[in-house]
């Protein structure tokens, strides 16, 4: 049987319950071979390399592990920042199987109706002599929030948003009268995602939340990431000590902003979430288990509003990347790379099976439908041949919960790579679509303008992306912004400077000017806010289907504004700089780069020969078999349920909200260290020495099924 784990207490009383595509067949390379990585705007010895990691021209010693700009350009530049906003509304986190939440009855939708264009609203007789409550609306209609207030609801493209208390998973809401509502099937590659990330909010960055990380500058050891940044509120109870986390998880994000993005044309979130939301182990400083309530609150509104969510797995143990949104900055990748590599891969994969557990239950996948498994691996650092059977084992854990019918979009990031050589992955799998993100600002600084640079998306990845729409199936750009150089606070990272301006610190460059006219947002001339918005079109209708990076950029603290206008999707829309409706930006770039052909996914009869688990070799460590290891003898900690609620409003009968797994058959444990062995700890870097093998016999790969078992 598979042991389940102790409920563990939420940080405000909450208790966990302690229960727990899209693909072409074949592919050949692109007649392009990612052309469109050349830079016309830069002089031909610059140019922009989005797509690999190029280490010419460096030692490695020189390298920054927090170094993002060396994968879009030859001049290093540290990490990029990803991220946005914060959400905030009531829910019930029950810690029991198919325990129900109740609320006082306010009126009653039909199921998965609602529709509604106008002002109108939809209600029913309330039971017991209760408070009649509207449950749907459209444009004018009055919505009630989870204090009991109240807002009208503005919609100009047709949504309309539905909660019932008595039926809280009614998937009837429509973000905009062309988007299927959620109880519809969205026609991927004829359906555009126009989505947008809700990044900094339960996966914390420097640059979009700098008032967070202001505040503890004269610490030592400086502030620079989640892990330092935790352990930093922890020491400080007089200034409110760890609770800050919970504070900014309640107000940077709330649901006014879900109503916004439904508002602003757009279809989709990408929700960023840490491994700390399921939990920690041993010294790790971060806050357990409290970010997972938000995500529910996430789901809840996301419901509430039309809007589908591709869940984001962003950081996780060892660090993919050593960025400082993997959760800590510079020290070493070591998920898949040195002694740790195999270990923290498997704690990975064992976080995918249940977060994949929970979002497939029917009362979340209908807004969970998509699944991003692991955010921006470093395949330089990783390998080739390791992230691909890394990927193809998180796809088939995924598809063991799933099946092929109806399982989420698999999301997988390809590591910095060039684009095409995706093409040929996975033959046959169900539902997979690349994630990659083609980011400008952290490729070569050069002096000119948005006005100047409108066409670069077009002439830089539309090509690119209807190759491989075309050859590999459903492709998404899972970050993106309006940033066309490295002008911000913290963008780069706490402290280090900015390359255009000639204040990068971990490694000097020339000059090319002052930033100003990139941040002064508040004088922006009318002239500039169209030229960043005919960019911004160019960019959306180059990508096809997009994740805008970020929704929301919070106000330093010093300055008391935002410092980093050109990722602030919000920002932009408040200020004249985005399109008021998404679709303006269709056919941009011309006719000859449209696409418009259903993907529907193939049959899921996958070979995994190719994709061994573990992988042949581990790099900076050697053969798995001589390397640390977990054995799945642990409880396993599965993920509370969850419903929006209303204050004072009660409802007359039991909801069921799952139990949090939704394939009763997999009874594995978890896995956790074998008992009488020392491991290392698990950011050890790669260049530590592997330990002696302790508790297991050695032993190569092992093959996998051939086949997702029937469920």
């Amino acid at each position: 049987m598979m042991a389940h784990a102790n409920p563990a207490p939420y940080y405000d009383g909450y208790s966990q319950d302690p229960y727990r595509h899209g693909y072409s067949q074949g592919g050949i390379d692109s007649p392009h071979n990612d052309s469109f990585f050349t830079n016309q705007y830069a002089s031909s010895s610059d140019q922009l390399n989005p797509g690999r990691e190029n280490y010419s021209g460096y030692e490695r010693s020189t390298l920054q592990m927090g170094e993002k700009g060396v994968i879009y350009a030859r001049k290093p530049s540290r990490r990029k920042p990803i991220i946005i906003g914060a959400i905030v509304v009531a829910i019930v986190v029950i810690a029991a199987i198919g325990v129900g939440v109740y609320f006082a009855r306010k009126g009653k939708g039909k199921d998965g109706g609602g529709s509604s264009s106008s002002s109108s609203s939809s209600t029913t007789p309330p039971a017991n002599g209760g408070v009649v409550q509207a449950v749907t609306g459209g444009d004018g209609s009055e919505v009630t929030l989870e204090d009991g207030t109240t807002f009208t609801y503005s919609n100009p493209f047709g949504g309309y948003w539905y909660h019932d208390p008595e039926d809280p998973f009614n998937n009837g809401a429509k973000a905009q009268s062309w988007t299927p509502a959620l109880n519809e099937t969205l026609n991927y590659g004829v359906d555009r995602i126009r989505g947008v990330n809700i990044g900094g909010w339960l996966n914390i960055e420097p640059f979009i939340s700098p008032a967070l990380f202001e505040k503890y500058a004269d610490v030592t050891p400086r502030v620079v990431d989640e892990w330092t940044l935790h352990s930093a509120m922890r020491a400080d109870t007089a200034g409110g000590g760890i609770d800050q986390i919970e504070e900014h998880y309640k107000t940077f994000i709330t649901e006014r902003d879900f109503h916004d993005i439904a508002a602003a044309g757009l279809n989709y979130i990408r929700l960023p979430i840490p491994y700390w939301a399921i939990e920690v182990r041993d010294n790790e400083p971060y806050l357990p288990n409290v970010a997972w309530k938000y995500v529910l609150k996430a789901i809840g509104w996301a419901r509430k509003y039309g809007l589908r969510i591709n869940l984001d797995l962003h950081a996780v143990p060892g660090s993919q990347n050593s960025w400082n949104h993997s959760g800590r900055l510079n020290k070493g990748a070591n998920m898949l790379n040195g002694p740790m590599g195999l270990a923290n891969a498997q704690r990975t994969l064992d976080y995918i099976r249940i977060l994949a557990e929970f979002i497939h239950q029917p009362q979340y996948r209908n807004v969970v439908t998509m699944f991003c498994v692991l955010n921006e691996p470093r395949e330089p650092l990783i390998g080739a041949e390791q992230l691909e059977s890394f990927s193809a084992e998180a796809y088939r854990i995924v598809r063991e919960v799933t099946g092929n019918e109806d399982g989420v979009w698999i999301s997988i990031h390809e590591g910095f790579r060039n684009w095409g050589d995706w093409d040929d992955f996975l033959p046959n799998a169900h539902r997979v679509t690349i994630d990659y993100h083609p980011y400008i600002a952290f490729g070569d600084q050069i002096d000119k303008d948005w006005s100047e640079r409108i066409k670069q998306p077009c002439d830089m990845w539309a090509q690119n992306v209807k190759d491989r729409l075309t050859k590999f199936g459903l492709m998404n750009a899972g970050e993106f912004s309006n940033g066309i150089n490295d002008c911000s606070l913290y963008l780069n990272g706490v402290e280090e400077g900015v390359q255009y301006d000639g204040t990068y610190v971990p490694n000097k460059v020339p000059r090319v000017g002052s930033c100003d006219k990139y941040t002064d947002w508040p004088n922006f001339t009318e002239e500039r806010k169209e030229g960043i918005k005919q960019f911004a079109m160019a960019s959306m209708d180059a990508l096809h289907n997009y994740f805008f990076w970020t929704w929301k950029i919070g106000n330093s603290s010093v300055s008391g504004k935002v410092e980093t206008p050109a990722w602030s999707y919000k920002l932009g829309l408040d200020n004249g700089w985005m399109p008021k409706d998404p679709r303006e930006a269709d056919g941009f770039c011309g006719d000859a780069f449209s696409f418009n052909t259903p993907i529907q996914g193939g049959s899921g009869d996958v070979n995994y020969a190719p994709y061994p688990w573990p992988p042949t070799s581990i790099k900076n460590a050697g053969s798995p078999s001589t390397m640390p290891r977990y054995t799945p003898t642990g409880a396993v900690p599965t993920l509370p349920g969850g419903t929006l609620t209303i204050s004072g409003v009660k409802p007359t009968k039991t909801v069921d909200i799952g139990n949090g797994w939704a394939n009763s058959n997999d009874q594995a444990g978890l896995m956790v260290p074998i008992e009488g062995c020392t491991y290392l700890d698990p950011w050890v870097g790669e260049s530590a020495a592997v330990p002696p093998v302790c508790g297991v016999a050695r032993r190569e790969a092992q093959p996998r099924p051939t086949q997702p078992p029937v469920l």
